[in-house]
């Protein structure tokens, strides 16, 4: 009987490696060039149904605009978040880095927010950019990579390179770019409003191909205790009812004149009118946020401080949640999880699981985050594999030891 059981792994082990690799043939990110601040080539992370990518020009204004932006401070102007220059020794925007499918999977420790964050192993290499190069001191230390072979972005928040090699970070997290993919409900990410780092960076890839097909990320002196889709965790700075909560989405207001900006400006403030910006983190009022690039101009960006507080509109916010309304529903149910025997020490064995309700996968140590409900691993000796399966409501383990002879 166990003899058929195995053999029966080994043909549905089969199935899952092909269907993978077809995938893997197929995935988006295989235009991406790799490197430090790499253009995608037009690539949109997260597919068209995603918030970030959905436009907002027609959108119904929120019942309470004016009075949103009252509270903010109509006069206060935006603030472009990133340039070409240094600001007191580092780099002005948050980076990112775009690495090979082969790159080496290293560990990561947590220091703050681990019980929020995906577990480790991740492709962060040795040379990913902290926010702030080359001088990142101790602020936020935003690590972004891109994995182009796989499709995964992976962020880390106040993210330290150890000398082995590995990192130590407050929080990280996976995602998938090819999916509309959320955390659970209340948890953070690298930033506070629990969204992925990196789609709403202005970045100087799509200013330079004269258009941006997707939201920008922007940050508020004030936030209260609130999240609105894209967003799912909040972190209040403020009780007034009138703060922002996270994932407000505000839109440059269609009647207002951009003939007279560069053209470059004009790229970033058409993205703001169609798409709109989404409120992500606490930081400067009216923070707009992209990534460093020697080849801004930041004479031009400067100008975008023209515009106020007052020239925005806020986009109709339904649903607000709060600590009263959250959505409940069932963790991932993990079916089960098994594995084949081991032929020896670096011999291949197929670890299989069957979920229910999973929106996403990692597996310790070694494998990370992955797609399907099956990979291949080669255990040197003896090793106990965790899975994690996550969807928006929570997380489910499960564990499997392969005994190597």
């Amino acid at each position: 009987m166990r003899r058929n059981f195995l053999a029966l792994l080994v043909v549905v082990t089969i199935l899952v490696l092909i269907s993978g690799v077809a995938a893997a043939q197929g995935l988006p990110c295989s235009t991406l060039s790799t490197g430090l601040g790499a253009s995608l080539h037009g690539f949109v992370p997260f597919g068209p149904n995603n918030p970030w990518n959905q436009r907002i020009d027609n959108a119904p204004t929120d019942p309470s605009s004016g009075q949103y932006i009252t509270f903010m401070g109509p006069t206060t102007r935006l603030h472009p978040d990133f340039g070409a220059g240094l600001w007191e020794g580092a780099s002005i925007g948050v980076p990112y880095i775009v690495v090979p499918g082969t790159q080496p999977m290293v560990d990561i420790a947590f220091t703050a927010y681990g019980d929020e964050s995906d577990p480790g192993p991740m492709p962060i290499p040795r040379n990913a950019p902290i926010q702030g190069y080359p001088n990142p001191g101790d602020n936020d230390r935003h690590v972004i990579v891109l994995d182009k072979g796989n499709c995964w972005e992976y962020d880390l928040y106040h993210a330290y390179l150890q000398p082995d090699g590995s990192w130590k970070a407050d929080s990280a997290a996976v995602w998938d770019m090819t999916a509309n993919q959320q955390r659970p409900y209340t948890w953070t990410s690298a930033n506070a409003a629990g969204t992925a780092e990196f789609p709403g960076l202005v970045r100087y890839d799509e200013v330079s191909s004269g258009v941006i097909k997707h939201a920008l990320a922007f940050t508020l002196r004030w936030s209260r205790e609130a999240f609105t889709p894209p967003a799912v965790h909040w972190a209040p700075t403020s009780n007034n009812l009138l703060a922002a909560p996270m994932g407000m989405r505000m839109r440059l207001r269609a009647s207002y004149d951009i003939s007279g900006f560069p053209p470059d400006d004009q790229v970033i403030l058409t993205a703001l009118k169609q798409y709109g910006m989404i409120l992500v983190d606490n930081g400067g009022a009216l923070f707009l946020s992209g990534v460093p690039d020697i080849h801004w101009n930041d004479s031009h960006l400067n100008l975008l401080k023209n515009l106020y507080a007052l020239d925005f509109e806020v986009v109709k916010m339904d649903p607000i949640y709060t600590r009263w309304n959250l959505p409940q529903g069932a963790n991932p149910a993990i079916n089960s999880f098994v594995a084949t025997t081991s032929g020896g020490a670096g011999k291949p064995v197929s670890l299989l699981w069957n979920v229910s309700n999973g929106e996403y996968y990692v597996v310790s140590p070694s494998v990370g985050a992955v797609r399907g409900n099956g990979v291949v691993v080669y255990p040197q000796q003896t090793t106990t594999y965790t899975l994690y399966a996550t969807n928006q409501y929570g997380r489910t383990t499960a564990q499997v030891t392969v005994t190597v002879p």
